[in-house]
Formats: C-alpha cells, sequence, structure tokens
C-alpha cells in the first residue's frame, strides 16, 4: 500500500515539474509570481499582427513590470476591497459571464432559423385560452381542456372563424375572428412563431402555450416575404368609438386633402400641416421601415401595393382612421451580413432566446445534481397574505423555516432563502392566487440560483475567463490609482505644474512667428479703399481690424472677412505668399476673393507662457509624474526578472 502511495506521489511531483518546466516564471514581484504563460497571453493579445521580436520582448517586459508594480502598489492600499471598486468589478464580471451561460450551438440555430424564416410571410388566424405562466398545475390543465375541446369542434365541422369570434380570449377577435394577418420572423412570440411555420396551409396546430395562455393556430396562407417598406402618410383619426357623423366628418377631411395634393400640393406639407399622427406629422408622415405584420392588414397592403418610389394611394380606412400613404422606397430582405448584428441582439431580446438559456439550465441541472422538495416549498403558503399582491409582505414571518427547498451541488437552499427573495423581489402586481404567487417566486429563484451557482463558479472551470477576469480587475485598479497618482494630480497640483513648467520652459518654445492679419474681400469695390487704410495702418498701427471691419461691413456682411493673431510660419498657407518680414503684401487670388496680408512685427523664438502650453505642460507633467512613481515603486516593492525566459513566449 505504502509503495503505491510512494508511486502516486512521485507521478503527481513529475508532472508538476514537467509543468513548471512548460511554464516557469518569467517574474516575482513583491514575491507574486508571474509565469510565462500570463505574459504570453497578455503580449501576445496586445501585439496580434506584430512579428515575434527579442528586443520587442524585452521592451514589453519592462512595461509589464511596470504595470504589475502598480497593480501591487493598489492591493497595498486596500483599494481591492472598497464598495465603488467591487461593484464595477461586479458589473464587468456581469458581462463577461454571458457568454458562459448561453448555448452557443443552440443561439446560432436560432439565429439562423430567424434569418430563413424571414424569407417568408405567414398568415393565420388563433383561439386563446389565456392561462399565467405561473398557474397551477390543475388551472393549466383546465385552460388545456378547454382549447383542445374547441380543437375537437372544428375537426366536427365547426368553423373557426366563429368560435374564434365567440371564445377567444385576444379581444381583437370580436373584430377579426382571429385573423392575425400575415406576418414573418419575430414578430410573434417564440412557440406561436413556430407552430405557424411549422403548421402546414390549411391545417390547425395543437395546443400551444405561451406566456398568454394557450392557442389554437389556423395557418391560412403563405407567400415570398414582402420585404420592408419605407413610407409615409398623412391621417386623419376616428377611432372605434367614432359616431358615424365624425367618421363621415373625416372622410371628408381626408378626401380634402387629397383634392388639394392633386393641385400640386406637396404630400410632405400636409402632413406636417393636417396629419393627426403627431409624432410622424413632424417628419413629413415618415414612418419607421416596417414588413409583414407591423400595421393593421389595410394600411399595410395599401402600402405594398403601391407600384413604385413616390407613388401615393387613394384615401384608405382602417380601425384607427383615414390615411393617404406615400411610398418612399422598398426593399427586399437584407443580406445575412448586413443585418447579423442586429438580428443577434433581436433574438437575444426576443423570448426565443429562453430556449439557450433553457439548454444551459439543464446543463446545469445534470452537471450539479439539483434535487428539489415542493413539500417543504408549499409549506410556506398559509405564510402568504394578500399583502404580497401590494408589495408589502413581510418575509420574516418565516425566519424559524430551515428546511431544504432545493439544493445545488453541496448548497441547500432553504424555505426562509425563498422567502427573503420573495421579500426582496415582490411588488404591486395583479390579482393572482397565492398559490400561483408562490409558484412563480419558487421557479424564478430556482433560475437566478442556478445561474449564479454556476457564475460563482467559472474560474475553476474556464481559465481564459479567469484570466480575462483578473485583466479587468487589474485594469481597473490601475485606472484608478493612476487617477490619483498621475492624471487628477497634474491638473489639481497647480504649485507643482508651475514648478515642472519653470524648469523645463525650454520644451515649451515658439518657433519664428509673424504678428499678422489676413483681409479677404469679397467684393472687387473693397479692394482699393482697404489697400489705402491698410497702408496707413503699417505706418500708424491704427486703425483696429475691428473697426477697419466695421467700416466695409457697414451695409454687408458680405464684403470684408479678415482675421488675425500671431501665426508660426507653417501655420497659415497664405503666409507662404508674402515675404518673411514687416509690410504690406497683396492682393493675392484666393477662391475668387482678393487677400492682402498685413505683417507687422516678425517675432524671435521664446518660450510661451504657462498659459499658453497648459495642455502640453500638463500632459509633460503627467510623464514627469509617473516616471517618478515607478523609481518609487521599484524602490519600494523587490522585483526579480528572468529574461532568459521570453524565447519561450515565441
Amino acid at each position: 500500500m505504502r509503495l503505491h502511495l510512494t508511486l502516486a506521489a512521485a507521478c503527481i511531483m513529475s508532472a508538476l515539474c514537467a509543468s513548471a518546466q512548460n511554464d516557469p516564471v518569467l517574474l516575482t514581484v513583491d514575491k507574486q509570481d508571474v509565469r510565462v504563460s500570463e505574459f504570453s497571453t497578455v503580449y501576445k493579445k496586445n501585439n496580434k499582427d506584430a512579428p515575434i521580436d527579442r528586443a520587442d520582448l524585452e521592451n514589453y517586459l519592462d512595461l509589464y513590470i511596470n504595470f504589475k508594480l502598480k497593480v501591487r502598489e493598489a492591493e497595498a492600499l486596500g483599494m481591492d476591497t472598497v464598495k465603488k471598486f467591487r461593484d464595477e468589478l461586479k458589473g464587468y464580471q456581469k458581462q463577461l459571464a454571458k457568454p458562459y451561460l448561453t448555448d452557443k450551438e443552440v443561439t446560432e440555430a436560432l439565429v439562423k432559423e430567424a434569418y430563413d424564416r424571414m424569407k417568408e410571410d405567414v398568415r393565420a388566424s388563433h383561439i386563446l385560452i389565456k392561462v399565467s405562466p405561473d398557474a397551477l398545475p390543475k388551472d393549466t390543465l383546465a385552460a388545456y381542456n378547454k382549447v383542445m375541446d374547441l380543437r375537437k369542434q372544428v375537426e366536427k365541422g365547426a368553423k373557426f372563424d366563429d368560435l374564434a369570434k365567440k371564445y377567444s380570449e385576444d379581444p381583437s377577435a370580436k373584430e377579426n375572428s382571429g385573423d392575425l394577418g400575415y406576418f414573418t420572423s419575430l414578430r410573434m412570440v417564440y412557440p406561436f412563431e413556430n407552430a405557424a411555420y411549422t403548421t402546414p396551409v390549411g391545417k390547425m396546430s395543437m395546443p400551444v402555450r405561451t406566456r398568454f395562455g394557450y392557442h389554437l393556430i389556423r395557418v391560412t396562407d403563405r407567400r415570398p416575404a414582402q420585404g420592408e417598406v419605407l413610407a409615409a402618410h398623412i391621417m386623419i383619426k376616428t377611432g372605434a368609438e367614432a359616431t358615424d357623423e365624425q367618421k363621415k366628418a373625416a372622410m371628408d377631411k381626408i378626401m380634402e386633402v387629397k383634392g388639394m395634393m392633386a393641385n400640386n400640393a406637396k404630400f410632405e406639407d400636409m402632413a406636417v400641416k393636417y396629419s393627426e399622427d403627431k409624432g410622424s406629422a413632424r417628419n413629413g408622415g415618415q414612418l419607421p421601415w416596417f414588413g409583414a405584420g407591423r400595421m393593421v392588414p389595410a394600411f399595410e397592403n395599401a402600402a405594398f401595393a403601391l407600384a413604385n418610389n413616390g407613388d401615393v394611394s387613394e384615401p384608405i380606412e382602417t380601425s384607427y382612421g383615414w390615411h393617404i400613404i406615400k411610398r418612399i422606397v422598398r426593399r427586399g430582405v437584407q443580406a445575412f451580413t448586413e443585418i447579423e448584428k442586429d438580428l443577434r441582439a433581436k433574438v437575444a431580446k426576443d423570448s426565443r432566446s429562453q430556449k439557450s438559456e433553457e439548454s444551459v439550465l439543464a446543463r446545469i441541472r445534470k452537471e450539479y445534481g439539483v434535487k428539489e422538495n415542493m413539500a417543504a416549498v408549499n409549506e410556506l403558503l398559509p405564510l402568504l397574505t394578500d399583502s404580497i399582491l401590494e408589495g408589502k409582505w413581510d418575509a420574516s414571518v418565516a425566519k424559524n423555516m430551515t428546511k431544504t427547498v432545493f439544493s445545488i451541488g453541496t448548497q441547500n437552499y432553504t424555505q426562509r432563502d425563498l422567502a427573503d427573495y420573495m421579500g426582496r423581489s415582490q411588488v404591486r402586481r395583479t390579482k393572482d392566487t397565492l398559490a400561483v404567487v408562490l409558484n412563480g417566486f419558487y421557479n424564478q429563484y430556482v433560475k437566478e440560483s442556478l445561474l449564479a451557482y454556476e457564475e460563482s463558479r467559472l474560474e475553476q472551470k474556464y481559465p481564459e475567463y479567469r484570466a480575462l477576469l483578473k485583466e479587468y480587475r487589474d485594469g481597473i485598479l490601475l485606472f484608478d490609482l493612476t487617477d490619483q497618482k498621475v492624471w487628477t494630480k497634474a491638473v489639481k497640483d497647480t504649485v507643482g505644474l508651475e514648478k515642472y513648467y519653470n524648469g523645463n520652459k525650454q520644451q515649451f518654445m515658439w518657433k519664428d512667428r509673424a504678428d499678422a492679419e489676413i483681409y479677404h474681400c469679397m467684393k472687387d469695390s473693397v479692394v482699393a479703399p482697404l489697400k489705402s487704410i491698410l497702408e496707413k495702418k503699417l505706418k500708424k498701427g491704427e486703425p483696429s481690424r475691428e473697426d477697419i471691419i466695421k467700416q466695409f461691413n457697414a451695409n454687408s456682411q458680405l464684403n470684408l472677412r479678415a482675421e488675425g493673431k500671431k501665426y508660426e510660419k507653417d501655420e497659415e498657407d497664405m503666409l507662404s505668399k508674402a515675404q518673411w518680414a514687416k509690410g504690406l503684401y497683396g492682393p493675392f487670388e484666393d477662391s475668387n476673393n482678393k487677400v492682402f496680408i498685413l505683417i507687422k512685427e516678425i517675432l524671435p523664438p521664446q518660450a510661451k507662457t504657462l498659459k499658453e502650453a497648459k495642455g502640453l505642460v500638463t500632459a509633460e507633467y503627467q510623464t514627469y509624474l509617473e516616471r517618478e512613481w515607478i523609481k518609487e515603486l521599484r524602490n519600494k516593492y523587490k522585483v526579480e526578472a528572468h529574461p532568459e525566459h521570453l524565447d519561450l513566449v515565441k
């Protein structure tokens, strides 16, 4: 037995030694080791396309030592323990964890499926029997049985439209007999869309469960996708409650607008002036792009019936009122590469994204062996009151309840934990039975706990996630401390800034400059009188540039334009036409204008004032502060580097 243990220990030590040889310590900062693999990952990430050069590696190693020293100093100051840092890192951590908490294969399949379905429009009718997503099994069964009974009636010859009008709990069914018109991908909740796209034309689906309840879906038509249209409209409202007199007045008004357009009135002007859709009226009636299922059928059909860009429809009536529609432009289904980013974002927000989440939750359940105790959950029911519907339930009534309601791996979640979650999460809600409320809270708590449990283990399971999280952690610490020591300090330390400027004035010098004024004559009649005035000014120094502008622009601001300052030699192209000496030069041609250049004085090189060089001085002072700080840190913390291992990066 001892021999087996000795051999096992020897194998382990051998593996560790081999690992250490393949990934030796490259540097140690204050007893903290950095291995070649860590340095290599960061170096290659920041030098993706560059060839690996020994000199570059050595320079980067020097910068990396500085980086590690700053992070070590931040840790020594306890900056990694303050709430602001923890909250910021937690926010980044949530973002970094997202890709690991979704099923990539499922997501890719959903994106492809959504795009493929965009190529076809489906027309369907439905009957809805409502039931809450968190309904108790008996209520769910009752709704299912009701919708199945309706299905059997259709199979026996009852008309689907009649049953929809009579029994559907979708309020619009009273008007449209359940007909939803044409729609395309991402227009309906995913389970509904799925059933519509997989049911043959003329057939009826089995009951489909969505968050609204159970649906019977009858597919009535399919067609190649119409694409999308960008259109504008002029709208005169009526609405469901309008009287016959109001409806006639609306029709008369839209006809009058149409008559004005027949007499050459512009559509956009009419929209601004008369359209009662105020949201679009201010933009000449223009609406966002829309495709199948986005507008009421009458409006959609009229818009897509317009054959050419710029065509305008006859007045049409919808349930909202009367419209005149103008087609601006129409496009087919865009190429996948053109809409991929937008499509992925829509899929992520759509109910179909739950499919990816469900796949991850199923994996977590299987991997960690989730166990549930519904009997313990139901023991909380007698403690619930209607106050939870008002968001006012006191969770402390369950403080002594310690039975496990579910477990993930070795982690147990008790009745009290569930009650506390309910207390934190409760909000005012519509009337539900207390059993439904409890069931909903429990399901949500399990889901959130599963994802949180998996997230807490990502660092152990995925080295690349651990490395990326550490990179963000160190980056936040580096930023916060550098801001204190360098960036903000350079701005606020006015005494230090002035001292640095006085000691380094030679770094902030003006080159040769000309104190000059440039005059642009925008009318030929200005040239002669302006030249005369500038010749006098060259001798006497008067009048001022401002007075000259006022004199020539008294009747029009389009006579003369002028600017002046102290110019460096290559700063202004026009100056190259004049001699670099005091004098009046011109007129020169420039964009159909005549230009005079008045050089009042040539100034030799001289130091900029602190005010003139403030930005540059501040930047140089920051560089100085960082350089001095690095010297301080290198004296404070022991650094051991092993550059001989840099060859392993290659």
